[in-house]
């Protein structure tokens, strides 16, 4: 029986990240919503019943020290090669400890996302050598999984969700997973994030910051 699931959560440097959020909250916002995202995510993986090891690949200082209170382990990102590269440096770490680990990419932009849901969609995958969960627009990927002994082989970006299709992954079809689905791109994306209730962090955030400009 598989003993739990390592999980590998990417992050771009802060100043990086989310640009496409810049008109809903600003410079200043969009990078403290990123780390917020983040941490709501970690948080989530990390308490997930299903989840033996979380791993996050960044280069952000910020962002290291943040998500390591939380218990991860943070590593660089060595191959500074974009969102994919990042997600293969961090299963080959999972694996030269562990080499039999089942390894699951988690997006880091999923401020809506309960350890419960997360548990459903990891023990869907547990079935299939490769498997993924598409995003809430039916475009992205928010989850690519790969049992023990299989590739990752990350296809993230754009309309990664028939590149995963294409390459023979399971897409996985499961009701009621709806915070697991709901990454935040745009400021229309965390409003509807918001509906479905954020965490702790992302919610300060918004209340200290200002940050989303309706």
């Amino acid at each position: 029986m598989q003993e739990g699931w390592s999980v590998v959560v990417p992050l771009k440097p802060l100043p990086r990240a989310k640009s496409r959020l810049t008109a809903a909250a600003g410079e200043a916002g969009r990078a403290l919503l990123a780390l917020a995202f983040a941490e709501d995510t970690v948080a989530a993986v990390v308490n997930c019943a299903a989840v033996r090891d979380v791993t996050v690949v960044t280069d952000d200082a910020l962002a290291a020290e943040r998500l390591a209170r939380l218990g991860v382990r943070v590593v660089p990102d060595l191959p500074e090669g974009g969102l994919n590269a990042a997600l293969e440096h961090g299963a080959r770490q999972v694996r030269a400890g562990n080499p039999a680990a089942a390894v699951a990419a988690v997006n880091a932009d999923l401020p809506a996302l309960r350890a419960a849901e997360l548990a459903r969609v990891l023990d869907a995958a547990a079935g299939h050598r490769r498997s993924f969960l598409a995003d809430a627009a039916g475009v992205g990927t928010t989850l690519l999984a790969a049992g023990p002994g299989t590739a990752l082989g990350a296809a993230f970006g754009g309309a990664s969700r028939s590149r995963h299709r294409a390459s023979g992954a399971v897409e996985l079809t499961l009701a009621g997973v709806h915070g697991a689905r709901q990454d935040v791109d745009t400021g229309e994306d965390l409003l509807r994030a918001l509906a479905l209730g954020v965490g702790p962090r992302t919610a300060e955030t918004l209340r200290t910051s200002a940050a989303l400009r309706r």
